[in-house]
């Protein structure tokens, strides 16, 4: 992650030197963001979701946006975590003109600071903290079949106004989003939402949906249905 920040801020500072007077494009930076929610309702909860955030979606933007890494990350890890030099807090902080955002659902997370808890077969991750789909046996959401993506349309919103705090509301586009099996459930629901956030206040440029066909997805091939279009080879 550090090698791959200074590398965006190298190539934005050039861009900007070099291109971006005669060309008018901007660069941004896109993280993978689920959103998450305490699994119970407990403060040392509250705090984990807090953490998974920091983790997983500010270890990426606070570089950018404050030239440091999120304090709850450098908290736990200490010097572990790696730290930038003045001159690279110079290039690295502000390298940033928007924000993309890949979304697609929404987790639990316990709090393990002071227990190891699997749950359901899931095993503690960074930040002492475990992220689960489940609450007493209840998917927080439509499963699907894509392990850990429920259809949760309030995820959305919670996502857009989380990312306009922090980040001063920084322009920002959703560059994924889509769930086979619910496309149209999910557009008219998700959408939803992020209208609610845009109507809250948040700088939201534009909706890209994953995506136009169906694709090559990763280690599961054609065997994951993504895409508005469906391609005619896959066997039925």
């Amino acid at each position: 992650m550090h090698n791959m920040l200074l590398s965006h801020a190298m190539a934005v500072d050039l861009y900007r030197k070099l291109y971006q007077a005669k060309q008018g494009g901007q660069i941004g930076i896109i993280p993978f963001v689920f959103m998450y929610e305490p699994l119970r309702d407990e403060e040392c909860d509250i705090q984990a979701v807090n953490r998974a955030l920091a983790f997983y979606v500010c270890w990426v933007l606070d570089p950018l946006v404050f030239g440091e890494h999120p304090q709850d990350m450098r908290h736990i890890l200490g010097d572990q975590l790696t730290r930038f030099s003045p001159e690279e807090k110079d290039l690295v902080k502000g390298s940033l003109d928007f924000i993309g955002i890949n979304h697609y659902s929404t987790l639990y997370v316990k709090d393990c600071t002071f227990e190891a808890c699997p749950l359901g077969g899931d095993r503690p991750i960074l930040g002492f903290l475990n992220i689960t789909g489940m609450r007493d046996g209840i998917p927080i959401g439509d499963p699907t079949a894509v392990a850990r993506f429920f259809v949760v349309p309030r995820g959305m919103e919670k996502t857009v106004n989380y990312l306009k705090i922090r980040y001063h509301n920084m322009p920002m586009f959703i560059t994924e989003n889509e769930i086979r099996g619910y496309t149209k459930y999910v557009f008219r629901t998700y959408l939803a939402a992020l209208l609610r956030a845009i109507r809250e206040g948040a700088d939201v440029r534009g909706y890209f949906e994953w995506t136009l066909m169906d694709n090559f997805e990763w280690l599961n091939g054609y065997n994951t249905l993504f895409g508005l279009l469906l391609c005619g080879w896959r066997d039925t």
